[in-house]
């Protein structure tokens, strides 16, 4: 279902959806207090939920979406502004599974760049492709076993490091609320920086780190040749990779605009290898949920060079793209449910037992 209160919006992504043999069109609605209406009427699987509009805005549409359909998956369709990224943040905050930026509507008859991102989005979230499970439903890899109370620590037979000098995380679809949800654990007495590489555009990595700086840790986007310092969080600023150098107690963030890898930048795989080199057996790399397999490669670079590897498991991952990934190639030396994954940081940083 397209709600929009754009008739020009509306009509252009109801084409791409019927033109898509991935995706059926539901119904197209031109605001949010229709849009509410019509999802409890149709339960459709999928909604292309605008911000801005007349009557009801998306982000007040959205709590009374999800009650009225609530297996509903809502992407919203955001602006490239400050305040689009203030507002698509929140949105997420309040249950929206993604978010795609639209370009503005006078251009918006050459947006193949938006037509591609939005349409594989809503295919990934289909529930043929991401169906809903409940916690703990979810098979694990036969590479790495979710832990339990009796289990060894690593799935794979290799300990993770007992001293940890970098934690570097990666995340994509359904990141921002599960980055948080990680960070909002991890005690300030922390002896090591964090750094995230995160797929977002720019003017969102920013705000996404201003939230992320409200959970308890200083955060902000980093900036090329900066120090790390210890207990502080680093996000890789849109449209350009991060990778760190330096020696533990040292390390340096750079930034680059080098080609996308893996059709993103920021890319989480140059960010785990560059940190391998830097930290060694001394890294603890952190793959959340996202689309794709951005991330896979580093973590072969982390595991060759001593360090350990974490994963977001499948039942708790808005989409089980990244870290299924990892764990399928035998990467993961454990696979953890979101809730689980903050504390057992929050232990391994502090050297508690």
């Amino acid at each position: 279902m397209v709600v929009d209160d754009s008739a020009v919006v509306r009509g252009l992504v109801a084409r791409w959806v019927e033109a898509d043999p991935r995706l059926a069109l539901a119904a197209t609605c031109s605001d949010g207090e229709q849009g509410v209406k019509r999802a409890g009427e149709l339960q459709p699987d999928l909604v292309v939920l605008d911000i801005e509009m007349p009557r009801m805005d998306g982000l007040t549409a959205l709590p009374l979406i999800l009650k009225a359909a609530p297996k509903a998956r809502v992407i919203m369709a955001s602006t490239l502004t400050q305040k689009g990224a203030q507002v698509t943040l929140q949105a997420l905050s309040l249950g929206a599974a993604d978010f795609a930026p639209k370009p503005d509507t006078s251009r918006m008859g050459g947006a193949e760049s938006y037509r591609v991102e939005l349409l594989d989005k809503l295919a990934v979230l289909a529930p043929r492709y991401a169906p809903h499970r409940p916690v703990g439903a979810a098979v694990p890899s036969p590479a790495a076993k979710p832990a339990d109370a009796g289990a060894a620590p690593a799935a794979s037979g290799r300990e993770l490091p007992a001293r940890v000098d970098l934690l570097a995380i990666g995340s994509s679809t359904g990141g921002p609320q599960a980055l948080r949800q990680v960070i909002q654990n991890i005690p300030s007495s922390i002896r090591m920086p964090v750094v995230i590489a995160q797929h977002m555009p720019k003017v969102f990595t920013a705000i996404l780190a201003e939230h992320l700086s409200r959970e308890g840790l200083p955060a902000h986007e980093a900036s090329d040749g900066e120090a790390l310092k210890p207990g502080h969080v680093y996000v890789a600023p849109g449209d350009y990779h991060m990778t760190i150098e330096g020696t533990p107690g040292q390390f340096r963030a750079r930034l680059d605009q080098n080609p996308p890898i893996n059709f993103c930048r920021p890319s989480v795989d140059p960010l785990f290898e560059s940190c391998a080199r830097a930290a060694g057996k001394h890294l603890l790399a952190l793959v959340l949920t996202g689309m794709g397999s951005d991330g896979r490669n580093g973590a072969r670079h982390v595991r060759e060079a001593g360090g350990g590897v974490i994963v977001q498991d499948q039942a708790s991952s808005v989409v089980w793209g990244m870290p299924g990934a990892v764990a399928e190639a035998g990467l993961a030396d454990l696979v953890l449910p979101l809730n689980q994954i903050g504390p057992d940081l929050a232990r391994r940083l502090t050297g508690a037992r």
